[in-house]
């Protein structure tokens, strides 16, 4: 379809979805993002940016600029609770880009958005997809600010809780609960901190200190929490600290750092896994709306940019709408859930909960195994 020019609206203006805005712009596509939210910013902290996201990140021209923006680095340090070097295990590149970057999520999406503007994507804030017809040759779309458009292709990059995808199979595919949380805060950066630092507790806690800046790292956590937990508003910092206790030096050192409760982010962490195909007509999720994972491989976002770049380019490759979706999703599905499963199987390892033999047989791999195979095209 190079030749001919597609009308394309996407649902969800985060990372993902101005990837993709980015990519189909610059081939001569009319492109326009529907973003529930009033401002291109991010919630949260830091986001690693593995080498298969800066592959992306290289194809679309802004490499530079989430280096610049952010701290990259090449070995994953592991560490004792107390901050000493048991081993430091380099990270796979992908084709000549760096091993990893850590970068705050606003810098992050402030590049996205200007890459997407500067290609000529249009964004519309405060409104998201209301009401769809798809006819098989055009979907009529109606936005929740009441606006009505006609489109070639509806791509749902709306997030683990898409509305896009209730509208399409209901509640069927709800984002189902793992037992456990992530605490994040973002901290002044260790002195000594040249990459992914994990401190370990046995199986009681874990702890990463990710760079994302020469001035910044963000301090991250994981533990079993009841569904209906949430974090006290005036003293999750203080809770945080309980949780962390075992730690000393560079995390106890980050942890002191913490005065303001309102500083922890605090999420559940929740899976999506679309077991029918992830297009209905010339409607399709991607990222989070269509796979969303745990995040033990740094590979949520990374997967979305995948996303983006292949279906763009899917697009680009097949004769009609229909058959670009098909040969998308054969590339991306085995990929994107082979992340998820491997991820959710690493949670479960490292808090001792029972794994499958499924499970036991993807731990085989190991995360340094999970990395280089993730460093290969995508």
């Amino acid at each position: 379809m190079s030749s001919t020019p597609l009308r394309v609206l996407v649902n969800g203006g985060g990372i993902g979805g101005l990837a993709l805005a980015t990519a189909l712009a610059r081939g001569g596509h009319t492109v326009e993002v529907a973003e529930i939210r009033a401002e291109p910013t991010a919630e949260g902290v830091g986001i690693i940016q593995p080498t298969n996201a800066l592959h992306v990140m290289r194809e679309l021209g802004l490499l530079d600029q989430c280096l610049a923006a952010g701290s990259s680095w090449e070995f994953l340090t592991i560490a004792d609770p107390a901050g000493n070097t048991l081993a430091r295990i380099p990270q796979p590149r992908m084709d000549g880009v760096p091993a990893a970057n850590g970068i705050p999520r606003p810098a992050l999406a402030a590049l996205l958005a200007g890459a997407a503007a500067a290609a000529g994507a249009k964004t519309r804030h405060n409104t998201t997809v209301a009401e769809l017809d798809d006819d098989g040759t055009r979907v009529t779309v109606t936005l929740s600010d009441g606006s009505t458009g006609h489109w070639d292709l509806v791509v749902g990059f709306d997030g683990i809780g898409s509305p896009l995808r209730t509208r399409l199979y209901g509640d069927l595919y709800a984002p189902a609960y793992t037992g456990f949380a992530n605490w994040r805060v973002t901290v002044p950066r260790h002195p000594g901190l040249d990459g992914v630092l994990m401190a370990t507790a046995g199986r009681e806690a874990k702890a990463l200190l990710t760079p994302v800046t020469d001035d910044l790292m963000y301090l991250g956590a994981v533990f079993a929490e009841p569904e209906d937990f949430r974090p006290d508003p005036d003293h999750a910092h203080e809770e945080l600290a309980r949780r962390l206790a075992a730690f000393s030096g560079p995390v106890a050192e980050a942890l002191a750092a913490v005065t303001d409760p309102s500083a922890i982010v605090y999420s559940r962490i929740s899976q999506v896994t679309v077991d029918e195909p992830w297009h209905v007509g010339r409607v399709v999720l991607a990222g989070d709306a269509a796979h969303a994972s745990t995040p033990h491989l740094a590979q949520g976002a990374a997967m979305a940019l995948e996303d983006a770049l292949v279906l763009a380019r899917s697009l680009e490759a097949e004769a009609t709408v229909p058959d670009a979706l098909a040969a998308w999703e054969a590339r991306r599905r085995p990929r994107a859930l082979w992340v998820q499963s491997m991820s959710h199987a690493v949670l479960k390892q490292e808090m001792g909960a029972p794994t499958t033999p499924e499970e036991d047989a993807l731990l085989e791999v190991g995360i340094p195994g999970a990395a280089h195979v993730l460093a290969k095209p995508y």
